[in-house]
Formats: C-alpha cells, structure tokens, sequence
C-alpha cells in the first residue's frame, strides 16, 4: 500500500442521503433516458466505450474488481461529453429550422455542441473564458464553429452567450439549468446515461460503489439517473471534486445551493466550477452518500501511471478530468476509517469513470512528461 501515498483532501458523508429511483426519475424522466439511447446508438460509429479492469491497482487496494469506463473512445471526440451536447443539439433542431446554436464551455462541451452542428450542417457560436487553452479552442474550430474568447471566467462566458444569444436569436445549449432552463440541460445529462447502460450490459458483477466527478453536477446526475434506470442494485455513490472548486460538498455540507469562490483554477479546467446546476442539485442532494475533494498534486502522477500500465495491463490515455476518482479511491482506502465507513473491501466492485481521454493534446503530453519524473 505505501506505492501511492495519495490522500484526499476533504470528506463528508451525506446525512440526508435517502436513495430513491422513483425521485431520481421525476427529476430525469425514463422516457427521456429511453429515447436518447434509441437516437445516439443509430450514430455512424456509435459503440459502447471500454469497460476496463484496473487488474493491477487493484491487487494492491485489496479489493474485487476496479472497473474504469474509458471514454478517450467516445466518438472522435475523446470524452462522455459527445454523448450530451450534440444530442441535445439534433432534438432542439428536430424542427427542421434554420437554426444557430450558441454555447459557453470550458472546452468538451463546445466541442460536442460544436460536432453536433456541423452533423446537421448548422451554424454554431462557441463561447469560451480567458481560461480555456488555444488547444482546445483549436479543437472547437475544427468542427466549423466560431470561437468568441470573453475576458473573465466560465461565468462570465455563459452571461455574455446568453446576452448575445437573447439578441441574434440563437439557440443556446447549455448544460447548467436553472430555474427556468431545465429541458435543454435534461437532454444532455439523458445522453450521459449511456454510460450506465453500456455498463449494465458490459459486466453480470453488481457495482458496489461509483465515484462520480462533478463540476456542475451535469455527469454526476446523468449517471445517477442512469443507475436508477438500468442497475438492478443501488451502490455507494460518491462525488468526487477539486478542493478548489468543491461546489457540491459545500451544497451538500449546507444543505442548500452554494455558490463558492475559486481563489485559484484547478488543472482540472472542466471540474473547476463556482455553482452547482439546478436539476443535478434536486438528483445529487439526496443520492449521494459521500462527498471527496482532491488537490491537484496527484494528477499528472495519475496521468503518467495510466499510460505506463501501473493500474492496468491496458495502457490507457486518461485527461487530467479522468484522475480524480482514482486519486479519491486510493487516498480513502489508504485511510483505514474512511475504508471501513464506506465498506471498501475485498467484495467491492468498483467503478470509476474515466471521462475523458488527451482532450487537450498539448496540456496532456505536459502532465505524462511531468508525472513520469
């Protein structure tokens, strides 16, 4: 156990936790989760992602089965978002107009909503903060979609699409909801559900316990709804997050939405959020059982292990948004009260999400070559 001295940084365990399937789906309804499987898995070069083993890791935590779903396979688009964006995108153009598409991102997003557009041959505006890294505007680009850079951060990117939307008319699809935006971000977190469904098919193991990254909660809620659809049993559902921008432990720790202040940008561009979604909020506040905070120490160590198949026999291409679960495993069983709380033992199946692959090429080759030294 003294090979990876990781350690989170914060826990909390939800004292309001009270899992129901039927509450889950009237925030996330059935049918929506039915009909975005039936649309994405007629996609040209729709297949389910992997659902690998971390065989090695595993020996070592002493535990059944770490299972670790690799979306660097979804699409071309090298991460779950594809799933979200660009079917939100074909359902809101169903209508056959002549539509343009507006989005705020910190980067995969975009790119999803991006893809999506140029599938259906429609014009698309991508807003992006000073934050987001010319790879990944680069990316954007490459799928027809104009790229406009706002001074701030993600938030002032979202208000800026939202202004300038309201005024040319166009479509805005975004992934946060709010109080009056609900459809648009249900359809992304619908598409997300895909996961589990693939999973339920992909292993006949019951999954123990899954831990969730979170930036707005959009992943996290979709899953959630995911698994009170398709799995036969509820497992230990855990929210991961950088303790930089820990939105959601700090909702769940309050009891009511937070709004948090990010001193200082995780490298975890696409978890790094100040405000939890409205309708991942109304799913997250009463399934999840446990909330993790993670620094940004372990990540490019995390990265370089991945690759260098010392969690796996399976050399894999995890972005540094793939890490945290991982980071989150080891460090709570390194913790032998926290291990036993959760019941992480030598029956625990599992499952992490590896939600994206190099999304970012350059900052991921950076992270391999400083997490190999």
């Amino acid at each position: 156990m003294q090979r990876y001295k990781y350690k989170y940084s914060r826990f909390l365990l939800n004292k309001n936790y009270r899992f129901s399937r039927d509450y889950v789906l009237k925030y996330l309804p059935s049918n929506l989760l039915i009909e975005s499987y039936k649309s994405i898995s007629k996609w040209k070069g729709y297949y389910p992602t992997p659902l690998l083993n971390l065989d090695k890791l595993n020996k070592l935590l002493k535990l059944n089965n770490i299972f670790y779903k690799d979306e660097s396979k979804r699409f071309h688009l090298k991460s779950f978002k594809a799933l979200g964006g660009a079917y939100a995108v074909e359902k809101i153009s169903k209508k056959g107009d002549e539509i343009t598409v507006s989005s705020a991102t910190a980067g995969n997003h975009g790119k999803s909503v991006a893809w999506g557009a140029r599938r259906l041959k429609l014009k698309c505006k991508i807003f992006v903060s000073q934050h987001v890294s010319k790879t990944r505007v680069n990316e954007i680009k490459k799928f027809g979609a104009e790229v406009i850079r706002v001074k701030g951060n993600y938030e002032d990117s979202l208000k800026k699409c939202q202004i300038l939307s309201k005024k040319n008319n166009w479509k805005i699809i975004q992934d946060v909801s709010t109080k009056n935006y609900k459809y648009i971000p249900q359809l992304t977190m619908a598409g997300y559900s895909i996961l589990i469904k693939e999973i339920s098919k992909q292993t006949n193991k019951y999954i123990t316990h899954i831990f969730l990254q979170a930036g707005v909660g959009g992943l996290a809620a979709g899953l959630v709804a995911g698994v009170a659809k398709y799995f036969k049993r509820i497992p230990k559902i855990i929210i991961v997050e950088p303790d930089r921008a820990d939105c959601v432990f700090q909702s769940i720790k309050n009891k009511k939405l937070k709004k948090i202040k990010i001193k200082r940008e995780s490298i975890m561009g696409g978890m790094s959020c100040n405000e939890m979604s409205l309708v991942p909020w109304q799913i997250l506040k009463k399934t999840t059982n446990c909330c993790v905070s993670v620094s940004d120490k372990n990540i490019a160590k995390t990265i370089a292990n991945l690759k260098d198949k010392k969690f796996s026999k399976t050399s894999i291409i995890g972005g540094e948004c793939a890490t945290p679960g991982i980071i989150a495993l080891i460090g709570m069983c390194n913790n032998r009260k926290i291990r036993k709380l959760i019941n992480l033992n030598h029956n625990s199946n599992v499952l992490l999400i590896g939600c994206e692959g190099n999304a970012d090429v350059k900052l991921y080759k950076q992270l391999l070559s400083k997490g190999r030294k």
